[in-house]
């Protein structure tokens, strides 16, 4: 330790970084921050490939809220580029935006057809209303029902056996539910009111968070060579530390597995470069019916970039998370038994007040970019109070 701490997180995705520029800039706290991986960002790190693409390396995001406090507090960080996100899913050859929505009725059903469905969805649920699919599907009305199925089949079913490996009923509604029929003509994925990529990239918008004098960074350090949990102490480099630890990592990994493995799914990619302008019509573009992965992101339709002449898109594939040497769990399975195994977990760390959980990994829960951001601010918000 080359000087004392008052905080050490671990983990330099968003909750961690606010974590730590919160207690460093409000509490005047010398925070060091570990990092397992070389760079800074989390599953957010983006960077400029061999052509000059600026790319998400592990899988596109794209921020998006209803949170003022959380937009004001990004902005103090980044410049925003205006994008609003819009998907298409590649259905028998066929573009159709998703969520369906009325305009995807009128591209799905003939016009009569069209005009009496949307009737009857919006006197059942509203207009505006973002239906979960299931709840759908448990409507009396045969054209309702109807409907119902063809999302079902074409969308949602095998993309989602695709995406979780597991039939749709076995998947918890925290999932199901945000796969939703939108009864409006609003064709963007998010309706929030602020929406956005950070001009420059997310990683430069993490190192501007990072930068501060009472922060220090370590890349390429495993926090389980650092920090030890015994007999109720936490030890920094074989010393009691009477600070806080922030930890946003994986929570059963921390512990050996020593229970048994947390379940995630985990993400394969592969990179293409194509000397075109433009590959698809959108950013990202779903296939929900065909193929083995999920969807195709073409990056430069989601940053605005200029690269005359030549593309860079990343065909995603689900795969099970088995090995944490060679890949990285990005959703978690969410369902009883797999809760059961993490509170097994979390009482391991229940004798120890000064080290926090914070983050998808750490909390064993799903997470969009504001949220976490919100989460982490209200657990600096906790811990600068000493409430």
């Amino acid at each position: 330790m080359k000087r004392k701490y008052d905080s050490i997180v671990v983990g330099s995705g968003f909750a961690g970084a606010v974590v730590a520029r919160e207690l460093a800039e409000r509490k005047d706290e010398q925070v060091l921050v570990l990092e397992k991986r070389g760079h800074v960002a989390g599953n957010c790190y983006d960077v400029r490939d061999k052509h000059g693409v600026l790319i998400h390396q592990y899988g596109p995001h794209i921020f998006h809220t209803n949170m003022k406090r959380v937009y004001e507090y990004l902005s103090r960080f980044t410049e925003w580029y205006d994008y609003s996100h819009e998907v298409v899913a590649n259905v028998n050859g066929q573009m159709i935006p998703v969520p369906f929505n009325l305009n995807t009725l009128s591209m799905v059903y003939d016009k009569e057809m069209a005009q009496s469905l949307e009737k009857k969805l919006v006197e059942t649920f509203g207009e505006g209303s973002r239906v979960p699919i299931l709840k759908l599907m448990e409507q009396e009305d045969e054209d309702l029902k109807a409907v119902a199925e063809y999302v079902y089949e074409h969308i949602f079913l095998r993309y989602t056996m695709k995406q979780w490996g597991q039939k749709p009923e076995e998947i918890s509604p925290e999932v199901t539910g945000r796969v939703p029929v939108l009864l409006s003509r609003d064709n963007r994925y998010f309706q929030d009111a602020y929406q956005g990529m950070p001009l420059h990239g997310y990683t430069p918008l993490v190192e501007e968070m990072l930068s501060h004098p009472g922060i220090e960074l370590s890349l390429n350090t495993d926090a389980k060579d650092v920090v030890k949990l015994e007999n109720g102490v936490i030890y920094v480099e074989g010393e009691p530390f009477d600070g806080k630890v922030i930890y946003t990592g994986p929570l059963d990994e921390f512990f050996d597995c020593c229970y048994g493995r947390l379940p995630y799914r985990s993400l394969q990619f592969v990179f293409e470069h194509l000397e075109m302008d433009s590959y698809q019509e959108k950013a990202v573009v779903n296939y929900t019916v065909s193929e083995d992965y999920t969807r195709i992101t073409e990056f430069k339709k989601l940053t605005g970039q200029e690269v005359p002449g030549e593309t860079t898109i990343m065909k995603e594939y689900p795969i099970p998370y088995t090995d944490s040497e060679t890949e990285i769990p990005y959703y978690a399975i969410i369902n009883d038994e797999n809760r059961r195994l993490y509170h097994r977990y979390l009482d391991l760390v229940k004798e120890y007040p000064g080290f926090y959980l914070v983050g998808r990994l750490a909390e064993y829960k799903y997470y969009n970019i504001d949220a976490i951001v919100e989460r982490a601010l209200s657990l600096a918000d906790q811990l600068i109070s000493g409430k």
